[in-house]
């Protein structure tokens, strides 16, 4: 089992509804300080990382709701991320998109515990609900389109879920030597914009029974 070392335990959600929905599910749990992100990797990586200045923590984990991948994760899916990716921080180039790390620029990714995220993602489907794991990508552009969707799972091969704030969160914690760990429930398909098919309310539901257990596995 890995071992987390000593110190609180940092979540930081995009808005109020994420926020909510992960404290019911927490249940008053000690060790927990749940945060706004606020929209985006910028604004998520400068409130992490001011957040993590103040306290001594442990983990920080992005969690919210966001987009599945056609095939990987469906509406109402949980998604724990393998590999938290910004999906399009990089340059387009007369050969199509190139990442940071092609250009020399730095890195994509940032890496989490295989081990705690498959202990999370298992003690999800334990519980009885709908749980995968694999990257998650962070765009600072909600995909609207089939072809966009296409482009963004052949650029990461298992994608699972697309969202807006993780690797801003992942980036501020590896910044200060904090491991991290990105949760998402599915309210949506990454494709055409369709807001009358969105579930957000299962979605926020998926994510406050999600976060009953985190207690429990991340102990």
């Amino acid at each position: 089992m890995t071992a987390i070392p000593a110190g609180r335990i940092l979540i930081m959600t995009a808005v109020d509804a994420e926020r909510d929905a992960v404290l019911r599910g927490l249940r008053g749990a000690d060790g927990f300080d749940v945060r706004l992100a606020g929209v985006g990797p910028a604004l998520a990586a400068a409130r992490t990382a001011a957040a993590l200045a103040g306290g001594a923590y442990r983990l920080a984990i992005s969690a919210g709701i966001g987009g599945g991948f056609a095939g990987r994760a469906a509406v109402g899916t949980l998604a724990v991320a393998s590999a938290i990716v910004a999906a399009d921080l990089g340059a387009e180039t007369p050969d199509g998109f190139r990442g940071v790390d092609a250009l020399g620029f730095g890195s994509t990714r940032v890496p989490v515990d295989a081990a705690l995220a498959e202990r999370l993602t298992a003690a999800l489907r334990e519980a009885g609900l709908a749980a995968c794991c694999g990257p998650v990508l962070t765009v600072s552009t909600a995909t609207g389109t089939a072809a966009t969707a296409a482009e963004l799972q052949a650029r990461v091969p298992g994608a699972v879920a697309e969202a807006m704030e993780g690797f801003g969160v992942a980036a501020a914690a590896a910044d200060n030597g904090v491991p991290a760990l990105e949760l998402r429930a599915i309210s949506n398909a990454v494709g055409p914009r369709d807001r009358s098919a969105w579930r957000i309310g299962d979605a926020l539901a998926a994510l406050e029974a999600a976060s009953v257990h985190l207690p429990e596995v991340l102990r």
